[in-house]
């Protein structure tokens, strides 16, 4: 036991409670992040609801508009290395504002595509926009927060990104019908409201204003060589990560349009219902990395995944693809919960800014085929999306079990030393 002046005793090996030690400035910034990746999402998802729409209207097929999701994906590296370095140099608060505005004016324009062209260069220059955001808000977050909260606050934040699908399931169910698949674009202007909360109330990263001359001073060749093995562990992790995501998204809700053809209304319950379990899976599981490690809940979730394909796939039943829906997401972004926090401490702490991001975007960018891919498989099966679905979800979980074991973790590593 140890005492002090100002309280009662406690224990040496007691740990501080989730939310002890948390001041205002730290409450904004994991607000702020979380908003930032939540509404980031939100514009990103917009579009999987339309595919069938677009297609309908330019006069193409869904599979030549999925590439429109490829091109989004695939740009995402260039944002996530351009803003990244930008965080490491100038500061993550103002880069994350120049983020989120510009994702927030590029979705908007989405809206007037006069064809599919027009909107599938729009969706790569917002991918540019997008890819910077998750890399610099996660950074901003784990470098403000006590370190016994990471675990949390990781979860947190990539339940944002369930969140924002969340989102645009109820926008899809209640507007679509009366705004149609432009104005849905057309709302996605709204997170530009946010800059103003970062700039009124979020302060900068202190690990940043620590270690500025440090970022500043380390030139990209150097961090390249410094830390190739990590960097291309950690591409090649993000990879099947990042087919583990898209793979189990993007194309279910026209899984359940066309192979099942529900309407509407009974898509966007779903999709609703399967996101709240993500939200929860990623919050459940970034909590227990706290404990238990990040590998060993990446792996546990990854596995978990496995055993609930049959049921999200191949259900006939409404309510058992929804059920299996909402364990499927709640196993994939529970894996996915623990990711931000894993990455940052993985990370060089002249780097925080880059590394992170950039290795995650990179592994959208050779993840980007999936929606073609899955749309492709099936195409040739008949129109068989489920199996399309069941391929590619089996064959990462197992991938992303194996890299995971096969890595190593830094929980608790010192972001200011």
């Amino acid at each position: 036991m140890q005492t002090n002046g100002a309280g009662p005793a406690v224990a040496l090996d007691e740990k501080p409670s989730l939310f002890s030690g948390w001041t205002s400035e730290q409450r904004h910034v994991v607000a702020a992040t979380f908003l930032g990746w939540t509404l980031d999402a939100f514009d990103f998802f917009l579009l999987v609801f339309v595919l069938k729409d677009i297609a309908a209207e330019f006069n193409v097929e869904i599979a030549s508009v999925t590439y429109a999701i490829l091109l989004t994906l695939a740009m995402r590296p260039i944002g996530a290395f351009i803003f990244g370095r930008a965080a490491d140099r100038w500061g993550r608060r103002p880069t994350l504002m120049v983020n989120v505005l510009l994702y927030s004016i590029l979705e908007f324009a989405s809206g007037f595509s006069p064809n599919l062209t027009a909107l599938i260069v729009l969706r790569a220059l917002y991918g540019i926009a997008m890819g910077g955001e998750w890399g610099v808000g996660a950074s901003l977050a784990m470098e403000t927060i006590p370190p016994h909260a990471r675990g949390f606050v990781s979860g947190l934040l990539q339940s944002g990104y369930p969140t924002g699908y969340f989102l645009a399931s109820i926008v899809y169910g209640l507007l679509f019908q009366t705004i149609g698949w432009r104005g849905m674009f057309m709302v996605g202007v709204i997170p530009a409201l946010l800059v103003l909360y970062i700039r009124r109330s979020v302060p900068e990263s202190p690990a940043f204003e620590r270690n500025r001359a440090a970022a500043s001073n380390s030139g990209t060749l150097q961090l390249l060589q410094s830390h190739w093995r990590l960097g291309i562990y950690a591409v090649v992790l993000m990879t099947a990560f990042n087919f583990f995501s898209h793979g189990t998204q993007d194309i279910y809700p026209t899984f359940l349009q066309v192979q099942h053809k529900l309407d509407t209304h009974a898509v966007s319950l779903i999709a609703i219902i399967y996101n709240i379990g993500a939200i929860c899976g990623g919050i459940l599981f970034g909590i227990m990395s706290e404990r238990y490690g990040r590998r060993r809940c990446i792996v546990i979730a990854a596995i978990l995944s496995l055993a609930v394909i049959p049921l999200w796939a191949f259900a006939e039943n409404i309510v058992w693809l929804a059920v299996g829906a909402f364990l499927m997401q709640f196993m994939v972004q529970g894996a996915w919960g623990v990711i931000p926090v894993h990455l940052n401490e993985l990370s060089p702490s002249n780097a925080r800014g880059t590394f992170p991001g950039f290795v995650y975007q990179l592994g959208n960018l050779i993840a980007s085929v999936n929606a073609p891919l899955q749309a492709g498989i099936a195409a040739h099966f008949g129109g068989n999306y489920a199996l399309a679905l069941a391929g590619v979800a089996g064959t990462v979980a197992i991938v992303i079990a194996i890299l995971t074991s096969l890595g190593r973790e830094a929980r608790g590593v010192s972001f200011t030393g």
